[in-house]
């Protein structure tokens, strides 16, 4: 069998003239250049990595030299057990939607059976509400 065929007769492979196409000195003026620019991008992208900082939040803040601790002063007296804690609902409980009515203001989400009482049965209200 032959081991040329169409396909490789028609495409061959380019063949160079045989000639310098350039000088001598282009040539290696070319080179330096290529050597400059590939040493800046080398340059660039592997920069070397910096020194970490072990230094936390709290020695970087509050160790600083002239800084002095200090609490603030209370204006009043709190009671973690039995006040009732300041939230945004706590503080917006007017707004709020399907809340029955509230009775004592510092605590509004306090546990309420009027939706299911009677009115007839109801014995802390002095005058029965309208009836609309």
């Amino acid at each position: 069998m032959e081991t040329l065929t169409m396909t490789r007769a028609a495409h061959v492979a380019p063949k160079s003239p045989g000639v310098r196409l350039c000088g001598i000195r282009r040539e290696r003026l070319e080179k330096q250049i290529y050597q400059m620019i590939s040493e800046r991008v080398h340059a660039e992208r592997n920069q070397p990595t910096p020194k970490p900082d072990y230094v936390t939040t709290t020695q970087r803040d509050f160790c600083v030299q002239g800084f002095i601790p200090h609490r603030p002063e209370t204006t009043e007296t709190h009671d973690y057990k039995n006040d009732q804690a300041i939230t945004f609902w706590s503080e917006n409980y007017q707004r709020v939607q399907g809340v029955t009515a509230v009775r004592n203001v510092k605590t509004p989400f306090r546990k309420s059976a009027q939706f299911s009482t009677p009115i007839s049965e109801r014995l802390d209200e002095i005058e029965l509400p309208p009836d609309n």
